[in-house]
């Protein structure tokens, strides 16, 4: 009976050894990042946690869709870049909580985060700013909204703020910031672990400082005849005044519409990067583009949604009232655009500014634009004037 005792204890005593010897290590990591809310800047701090358990990886923090796959992009890319990826419990943060996360501007500061957590890199990034969308193979990719990124970071005191190559030119528009180009996550690792120097932005002198974002708009110059229309152009344009022009099909309304930008004066600095600002958070800034100066000409079809009049969605982007900031906002066929689209211009053309209210809550984005209409004339009246010819 004492021997069966004895033998049950060396059984239960036995493997308390084994447990000893396993080290549960909690490694915690902070990496710096951005979000936008409307047309500004917000300070976001990536928390990354590894923890002992089955290899899983959550992202919380009010993330949409594009954030919460960042993690098959980040474990791709840590892959790919030379270095190991956790096999254990790895948890994501995205603080403030309650801001809504939306893009893949995350992508970079989460595996930064990962890599340093998992005890692979060992550096300060405390005054460092993290911002770029990864692909599977670790290089960086162009990222949408860079400009008031970087703007809010150097507000914050930021000063070395680290982007993808493609948006350096775009991120220098920020002066007093250091601007670091980085083209995969592998040459970020070995800066960070001080294998090579900071890489530099310098900017290109051959080529111009931005790269011109053509919209449709021609010279007033070029139409020959109409000149009482064009003396009403000049009316408008020295004024800032709307415009409804009323003709037969063909007479040359949309032309001398789409020539009212080119007598237009030039843009400053300031009210270009607020358009530039605009179009880098939509998207619409192409690659290569730095700052947009000449004025916008937007022309949306009658068939929009007032959403992609005003702005809305369920995450808010700004609509065509606000990509015509600072610029032209035509609308062809007047009467044909339903009578809550012409109402909805309202509160713009008097307060140069859209507001939108969602549950997630209030944005505004700038709408200062000259409105010009064209429509044709009723057909009582088109049939009345054939007559008179006649």
């Amino acid at each position: 009976m004492q021997y069966n005792k004895r033998y049950i204890s060396i059984n239960y005593y036995y493997p308390f050894p084994f447990f000893c010897a396993i080290v549960l290590t909690i490694m915690l990591a902070k990496v710096n990042s951005c979000a936008i809310i409307g047309l500004d800047g917000v300070m976001v701090q990536v928390e990354v946690d590894i923890a002992p358990g089955l290899p899983r990886f959550y992202v919380v923090g009010l993330p949409d869709e594009a954030v919460s796959e960042a993690r098959e992009r980040a474990r791709a890319a840590v892959r790919n870049s030379g270095a190991k990826f956790p096999t254990t419990r790895v948890s994501a943060n995205l603080a403030p909580a309650d801001v809504k996360k939306a893009g893949p501007a995350y992508d970079l500061p989460i595996a930064v985060a990962i890599l340093i957590a998992s005890g692979q890199l060992n550096a300060d990034v405390s005054r460092k700013v993290f911002l770029g969308e990864l692909s599977m193979d670790g290089t960086l990719k162009h990222t949408n909204g860079i400009l008031p990124m970087v703007a809010v970071a150097y507000q914050k005191g930021f000063t070395d703020i680290i982007v993808p190559a493609a948006d350096a030119r775009e991120a220098a528009l920020v002066e007093g910031t250091n601007v670091i180009p980085i083209t995969s996550l592998a040459q970020l690792i070995a800066y960070l672990r001080g294998e090579i120097p900071a890489p530099e932005y310098i900017p290109d002198t051959e080529l111009p400082v931005e790269k011109a974002v053509t919209f449709a708009s021609i010279d007033v110059s070029f139409i020959k005849g109409q000149e009482h229309a064009k003396r009403a152009l000049e009316v408008a344009a020295a004024g800032a005044h709307n415009l409804v022009m009323s003709g037969p099909p063909g007479s040359g309304k949309t032309l001398l519409a789409r020539s009212l930008s080119s007598i237009l004066p030039p843009m400053t600095n300031d009210e270009a990067l607020e358009v530039t600002k605009i179009y880098s958070v939509s998207g619409l800034l192409p690659s290569g583009t730095s700052l947009i100066k000449q004025r916008p000409f937007r022309s949306p079809h009658y068939t929009i949604s007032s959403a992609g009049l005003v702005g809305g969605g369920h995450l808010p982007r700004p609509g065509e009232i606000s990509l015509s900031h600072r610029g032209v906002l035509f609308l062809d066929e007047l009467p044909e655009f339903g009578s809550g689209l012409l109402e909805v211009l309202r509160q713009p053309l008097e307060d140069k500014i859209v507001t939108i209210s969602r549950a997630q809550g209030t944005v505004s984005y700038p709408a200062s634009f000259q409105l010009v209409g064209a429509m044709n004339p009723c057909p009582c009246r088109a049939q009345s004037l054939h007559w008179s010819v006649n």
